[in-house]
C-alpha cells in the first residue's frame, strides 16, 4: 500500500483528528493546507543548503595581517637601529667593556733637606669575577695555593659572592709575584695595579707622618692632615674582555683619562734631627724604666717643627704583630701632640713672665721660702729643701715652688690666666696635626686661691709637650709666639705676647739652671751656651695622684743667640729618691744629646767661635750670666729645690 492510499484510506480519522485539535485551540479549519504541514513534518529536519565561500574576502584579511607585521618590524628595526641605538649599545658594552680604574701615586713626602719620608710604590692586587670563577671551581685548590690562603675559605667566598663580578683575593702583591698568578690562566682571575705608601724612615718618623689605608688614603698623621693635596686623581681605560673577564683590547682610546699623580709636600723635620731624637728618647727611657715619652725640637725664629718623636712607637710599613692588638692604637698615638701632662716647675718661667710684667716684682726682688714650707688657706706647699731667703731669679735658679707660690699669689687671677692664655696654653696650638689637644686651663673665675698656688708652680692645668716647645720658643724669640708649623717655609712672622726686656731677663734667669748648683747641670751643650727649666709632676690617676711622674725639661740653644728649642717629657719614671726621677735626671741628659747633635747637623757656630776655631778653649757652658747676687742666706741651708708634691 502506498503512502497515498495509506493517507485516503484514513482521510476521514485525520480530518476529525485535525478538526478537534483546532477546536481545543480555538483555531478554525485551515482545509488541505494543515493537512500538508501536518504531513510533512520530516521534511523540516532537512539541513538548509550553505552559502558560497568568499575567498577574495579571506586574501584580504590575511593580506592585511602582513602588513601590518611588515610594518611593526620595520618600525622595531628603526627603533633598534637608529632611536634606541646608543642604549642597545650602552647595554652590550656592560656586557663586555669595562672601564679600569687607574690609580694615581700620592705625592712624595720629603724632609727640609729633599730626602724622601713617604713614597709610593706600585703594587698589584688579584680580583675575581666570582660569577665566571664558579664555574671553574676545581681551579680553586690551585689558586689558593698560590695566592697563600686556605681553599675551602676561599671556596667559600667565591659561592658567596656568585652573584657578584668583583671581588679582591688578596691585596698589595709584588707585581711580579701578581704575574705569576695570571699567568695559570684561572677564569675569572685578574689584576689591578695600585700603589702602596713606602716610608723608609719606618719608626722614627711614624707619629709624624701617620700612614694610609688600604685604598692608599690618609688615616693618620699628615697623611690624614695632607690627604687631599698629596692624593692623585685616578685615571680609566675602556677595555674588551674576553669570556674570562681578562682585557684583550683597548675600546675606545678617546675615552682614556690619564691618571694625576698628588702633589708633593716638603716638611720642615730634619731627618738627622728626628733620628737624633728618637735615639736620645729610646735611651732615656731605657736607661731609666719609664713607660713612654715624647721630644719636639722647633726653630725658635719661626715655629718650623725639626723634629717629634715619641715611645713607644710602631712600624707603618707592617702590620706590627710584634704589638699586641689592644697595644696598638695606643702605640701610634703622637703624645707629643694628642696627650697631655702637668707640666711641673717648667710653668715657673710663665708665672715670673706675668710677675715682671705687673711690676710688683724685679729678678732682683726678694721672696722668703722658709722653712721650706708655706701654708695658704687649708693647702701647704713643699718645697725638697729648705733654700732660705732667695730673689726671684734665685726661685728659678732652684726651683721653689714655695717662692713661685707665693710670687703667684701677690697678682690677681686674670693676670695669671692672661699670661698663661698668651703663652698658648688651653688652646690648640695651630699646628694643624689631626687630633692634636688643646690642654686644660680653666677660665680664671674658677680658680679659688689654692689653685693660683698650685698652677703657679705647674699643677692644676695641663699641657701637651708642643705647647711647652711653643711657650718656650716665645721667651726665646724675644718675647713673639710663633705658630708651630710643619712646611718648610709654613713659620709666621709671629705675635708678640711680652715686652722683649721681660722675655730677655727671664731668658736670663733659666740660663742659672744649668750651672752645677741648680736643677740641671746635664742638660749642658759642650761650646754653647744653654738655657732651659725643668719640671717634675706626678702623674695623675683616678682623681688623685700616684708614685710615678712626668719628668720634663724645656731649652734653648745657644742661649746668647737662641736658634733652637727643644721639649723632653718621660713619663712612667719611678724611684725611691727624687734624683731618680726629676727632670734634671731623666730628661736633661736627652736634651743635651739632642742638641749636640742638631747644632752640628744645622752647622750653627759655638759660642767664642774664635777661640774655638783657633785651638783655644771653648765657652764653659756652665758659666753663669751676669745676675744680680742672691741675698745673704743661711749656710746650712742650701741644695736642690725641685720637687714633685702638689
Amino acid at each position: 500500500m502506498t503512502k497515498r492510499e495509506l493517507f485516503q484510506f484514513d482521510l476521514p480519522g485525520l480530518r476529525a483528528q485535525r478538526d478537534a485539535q483546532a477546536a481545543a485551540k480555538n483555531q478554525p479549519a485551515r482545509g488541505a493546507r494543515r493537512w500538508f504541514d501536518f504531513a510533512a513534518g520530516d521534511a523540516a529536519k532537512v539541513k538548509p543548503r550553505q552559502a558560497a565561500v568568499n575567498l577574495k574576502r579571506r586574501l584580504t584579511v590575511v593580506l592585511m595581517i602582513l602588513a601590518l607585521a611588515a610594518t611593526a618590524l620595520i618600525v622595531r628595526a628603526i627603533d633598534l637601529q637608529w632611536v634606541s641605538k646608543d642604549f642597545y649599545l650602552d647595554q652590550g658594552d656592560q656586557r663586555y667593556v669595562r672601564d679600569l680604574k687607574i690609580d694615581a701615586p700620592r705625592g712624595t713626602i720629603f724632609d727640609r733637606n729633599g730626602n724622601p719620608l713617604a713614597v709610593s710604590t706600585p703594587v698589584a692586587s688579584i680580583w675575581a669575577d666570582p660569577s665566571t670563577l664558579k664555574d671553574h671551581m676545581d681551579r680553586v685548590p690551585e689558586l689558593a695555593k698560590a695566592l697563600g690562603l686556605d681553599a675551602n675559605a676561599l671556596a667559600q667566598k667565591i659561592m658567596q659572592r656568585a652573584d657578584k663580578q668583583f671581588v679582591y683575593l688578596v691585596r698589595h702583591l709584588n707585581p711580579d709575584a701578581a704575574e705569576a698568578i695570571l699567568k695559570l690562566g684561572i677564569p675569572g682571575v685578574d689584576k689591578q695595579p695600585e700603589f702602596r705608601r713606602f716610608y723608609p724612615n719606618g719608626e722614627v718618623t711614624a707619629h709624624i707622618l701617620g700612614k694610609t689605608d688600604v685604598d692608599d688614603r690618609g688615616s693618620e698623621g699628615l697623611e690624614l692632615a695632607f690627604n687631599e693635596y698629596l692624593a692623585g686623581k685616578p685615571g680609566s681605560k675602556s677595555v674588551i674582555r674576553d669570556l674570562h673577564g681578562r682585557a684583550v683590547e683597548s675600546y675606545d682610546v678617546d675615552l682614556d683619562v690619564a691618571p694625576q699623580p698628588g702633589r708633593d709636600l716638603t716638611l720642615s723635620i730634619d731627618k738627622n734631627i728626628q733620628y737624633l731624637a728618637y735615639r736620645e728618647l729610646m735611651a732615656a727611657i731605657k736607661d731609666h724604666k719609664a713607660a713612654y715619652g715624647s721630644i719636639v725640637v722647633m726653630d725658635v725664629n719661626n715655629g718650623e717643627i725639626l723634629a717629634m718623636v715619641n715611645q713607644p712607637s710602631f712600624n707603618p710599613n707592617s702590620q706590627n704583630p710584634n704589638i699586641p692588638a689592644k697595644d696598638l692604637l695606643d702605640h701610634m698615638r703622637n703624645r707629643a701632640a694628642t696627650d697631655v701632662v702637668e707640666p711641673g716647675s717648667v710653668a715657673k718661667a710663665v708665672t715670673i713672665s706675668a710677675a715682671l710684667e705687673s711690676g710688683k716684682w724685679k729678678p732682683d726682688s726678694k721672696v722668703d721660702t722658709n722653712p721650706g714650707t708655706w701654708q695658704h688657706y687649708d693647702h701647704v706647699v713643699h718645697d725638697h729643701r729648705n733654700v732660705g731667703l732667695l730673689t726671684v731669679t734665685g726661685v728659678i735658679t732652684h726651683s721653689s715652688n714655695v717662692g713661685a707660690a707665693k710670687i703667684g699669689s701677690t697678682l690677681s687671677r686674670d693676670q695669671m690666666w692672661d699670661m698663661f692664655h698668651r703663652f698658648g696654653f688651653g688652646e690648640t696650638t695651630g699646628s694643624g696635626f689631626t687630633g692634636e689637644s688643646p690642654g686644660n686651663l680653666r677660665i680664671a673665675k674658677l680658680w679659688g686661691p689654692v689653685e693660683q698656688d698650685t698652677i703657679s708652680y705647674g699643677y692644676g692645668f695641663s699641657v701637651t709637650p708642643l705647647q711647652l716647645a711653643r711657650a718656650y720658643a716665645a721667651i726665646a724669640a724675644g718675647g713673639v709666639l710663633h705658630t708651630p708649623t710643619f712646611v718648610k717655609g709654613g713659620g709666621d712672622e709671629g705675635k708678640r705676647i711680652i715686652d722683649r726686656k721681660i722675655a730677655d731677663e727671664v731668658l736670663a734667669m733659666l740660663r742659672t739652671v744649668i750651672a752645677p748648683d741648680s736643677t740641671a747641670p746635664k742638660a749642658a751643650v759642650p761650646n754653647y751656651f744653654a738655657a732651659g727649666k725643668t719640671g717634675t709632676s706626678h702623674i695623675a690617676h683616678n682623681g688623685g695622684y700616684r708614685n710615678v711622674y712626668n719628668s720634663v725639661f724645656v731649652g734653648f740653644v745657644p742661649a746668647t743667640n737662641p736658634k733652637l728649642v727643644a721639649a723632653i717629657v718621660i713619663s712612667g719614671a719611678t724611684g725611691t729618691d727624687i734624683v731618680q726621677y726629676m727632670g734634671g735626671t731623666v730628661a736633661a741628659p736627652a736634651f743635651s744629646g739632642v742638641m749636640q747633635g742638631a747644632l752640628r747637623v744645622l752647622d750653627i757656630p759655638p759660642d767664642n767661635v774664635k777661640n774655638w776655631y783657633t785651638g783655644g778653649p771653648g765657652p764653659d757652658p756652665l758659666a753663669l750670666p751676669k745676675l744680680p747676687p742672691e741675698p745673704a742666706a743661711d749656710p746650712n741651708v742650701v741644695g736642690e729645690a725641685e720637687t714633685a708634691d702638689p
